[in-house]
């Protein structure tokens, strides 16, 4: 299957301040078509940024220092913000996390669907309508005709979420990217949402990049995951690999911090610390400060992701067997 997105190198800093900062550093992966990568961490990782570096969203104050990325072959990192935008909602799309922000709560969903219907794929007004309407009975929303008409307000945060699939996947597009879509739900719509990008994701062949913090949804989506720490790539596998034998102490810290219902235990298992900020990133593994395998070689230079096995990776000198930990 063809690469749909490849990054590579991909370095991420504060414009004000480039010797100092580092949002994202050396990152690289691909997603091919018809692919669902995990992308997990905790809150602080560069997750969110991470997606906003691929759709060419980031702020100003941000900036891409090095790196390529690369869609559908289109080299884009670099390039002026004309480019990126020919790309936005034809051959990539992205849902965001909380969709009340997301959507102009003044325009009547209708409006806000055709919008991208008419401008992307070229459609009259009766037809960009009919279009709309299919869109809404396709995410499953009750009603659809009726909640053409309606704002924003007027609808649940589960519908929202499904009015924001809708208009990611009305022009489309060849990758869709879901930061952390379920976040503001509660557990049954979530699962609603889940199983909707799923099938949605099988039935058009899209590559979907799918950014959480939840485990659990990786477990029952994903066929590959990367896991991010303090903007590096800690390991990246198969969903299977990750679950059944993590490598990086960062990836079994997480998987050992899940709640588990069948064993006794007294209290939750909590990672010590905290994720670096940007201007006191530790000079070697970032992970280091809070590892509890950590020798004096992980704090003097950051370790480069090496091969494990031919679909696992890990950046971690214990993992890839450059020093062993003394019993």
């Amino acid at each position: 299957m063809a690469d749909v997105l490849a990054v590579e190198g991909l370095t991420v800093r504060l414009a004000a301040y480039p010797d100092r900062s580092s949002i994202l550093d050396d990152v690289g992966f691909t997603v091919a078509e018809g692919e669902v990568l995990g992308i997990v961490g905790e809150s602080g990782s560069g997750k969110s940024m991470l997606a906003l570096s691929v759709m060419g969203l980031l702020p100003p104050a941000l900036t891409i220092q090095a790196g390529r990325i690369a869609v559908l072959g289109d080299e884009l990192a670099g390039r002026p913000r004309d480019a990126w935008r020919a790309h936005r909602g034809r051959d990539m799309a992205m849902i965001f996390q909380e969709p009340m922000t997301s959507l102009n709560p003044v325009m009547r969903i209708g409006v806000q669907i055709t919008e991208v219907l008419r401008w992307r794929g070229g459609l009259g007004r009766t037809q960009a309508r009919q279009r709309a309407l299919e869109l809404l009975e396709h995410v499953e929303i009750p009603s659809p005709r009726s909640r053409l008409d309606a704002f924003p307000h007027e609808l649940s945060g589960g519908m929202r979420q499904r009015v924001m699939i809708a208009i990611a996947l009305a022009a489309s597009p060849k990758l869709l990217i879901a930061d952390e879509p379920s976040t503001a739900l509660d557990v049954t719509v979530q699962a609603q949402i889940l199983d909707l990008l799923r099938s949605l994701q099988r039935q058009s062949g899209l590559a979907l990049i799918l950014i959480t913090h939840d485990l659990g949804v990786i477990a029952e989506i994903a066929d590959r995951v990367m896991v991010l720490y303090a903007g590096r790539v800690a390991e990246t596998a198969t969903v299977r690999t990750i679950f059944d034998a993590p490598a990086h102490p960062y990836t079994q810290a997480l998987l050992g911090s899940i709640p588990d219902v069948t064993a006794r235990r007294p209290r939750l298992v909590a990672i010590p610390g905290t994720v670096p900020d940007a201007f006191n990133m530790p000079p070697g593994c970032r992970f280091a400060p809070r590892c509890q395998y950590r020798q004096p070689p992980c704090e003097l230079a950051p370790p480069a992701l090496r091969p494990l096995a031919s679909d696992h990776m890990a950046a971690c000198l214990r993992a890839s067997g450059e020093f062993v930990v003394p019993v």
